[in-house]
């Protein structure tokens, strides 16, 4: 992955909606071993405003079907990667170890942005995944919309609202921090910021671009779909911004440069 692609995305948002569970955890039901609260003190950044989710269906590779109805009392990880993501792959880890971690209050979804032809049952078996993988639809995408990079997760809190959205790669430290909070579990050392502009917020990770301003992907099939975006990304911008193509489409989408470089590089994975 070039230097272009580990800071891909830094003017796209960290959005984030606020709604801590009322009661707490009763004892028996807490991780047998401490959070680690040592260190530099964890900001936790949540927007004021909670948003209800819609009721939508997603169906997992056993044919499980699973609603925000049945995620009630659980915080819920939404995560959207793909097997060609370099970044999604870096989080898978620390993903597994926070669901078998925080088995009884915490439920990660990964919902694959993979064409159909890619078999994810045995990425799943091969990667050992813990928690349930979908494929997108578009129903999905219009009940968490705004995916335009991988990973993107959206954060549910116990009462079903949408507590937090993150472009990039997630910091394992601070999610945990989210999820004991959010979880109305004990824990010390964190500060949570309430913001109300999702503007402020930042991805300071890498993600890998799905989408771009001004640069029409329709004719590229889904099996390259991945292939096109990792050129983007990795093809440097002319202009002398010294950014990937991608990221100067994204950080400036009236740049005349990187426009036409985009496309030309999308045209040549597209269907002729």
């Amino acid at each position: 992955m070039t230097k272009h692609t580990t800071t891909i995305l830094g003017g796209f948002g960290l959005a984030c909606l606020f709604g801590v569970a009322a009661c707490s955890v009763a004892p028996g039901d807490e991780p047998t071993a401490d959070y680690d609260s040592s260190g530099d003190p964890i900001v936790v950044r949540l927007l004021e405003a909670p948003e209800p989710l819609p009721d939508f269906m997603m169906t997992d590779l056993d044919g499980q079907t699973m609603s925000p109805a049945d995620w009630r009392g659980k915080v819920v990880l939404v995560n959207f990667w793909a097997t060609w993501c370099a970044p999604c792959l870096v989080e898978i880890p620390d993903l597994i170890s926070l669901q078998d971690r925080y088995r009884d209050q915490l439920l990660v979804i990964g919902v694959s942005e993979d064409h159909e032809g890619v078999d994810l049952q045995a990425f799943a078996d091969e990667h050992q995944l813990n928690y349930p993988i979908v494929r997108s639809t578009p129903e999905v995408h219009e009940a968490f919309p705004g995916v335009i990079a991988l990973p993107t997760t959206f954060v549910i809190d116990p009462e079903g609202l949408m507590t937090m959205k993150h472009v990039g790669l997630l910091y394992p430290r601070e999610t945990e921090a989210m999820t004991r909070v959010l979880a109305g579990m004990e824990i010390q050392n964190v500060h949570v910021e309430r913001v109300d502009d999702v503007n402020r917020l930042s991805a300071e990770h890498a993600a890998e671009i799905t989408e771009m301003p001004g640069v029409d992907l329709s004719n590229v099939p889904a099996e390259r779909r991945g292939e096109a975006i990792l050129a983007l990304n990795e093809e440097e911008c002319t202009c002398g911004c010294g950014l990937s193509v991608a990221k100067c489409r994204i950080d400036d989408p009236a740049c005349a440069v990187s426009q036409p470089l985009a496309q030309s590089i999308a045209d040549t994975f597209a269907v002729q």
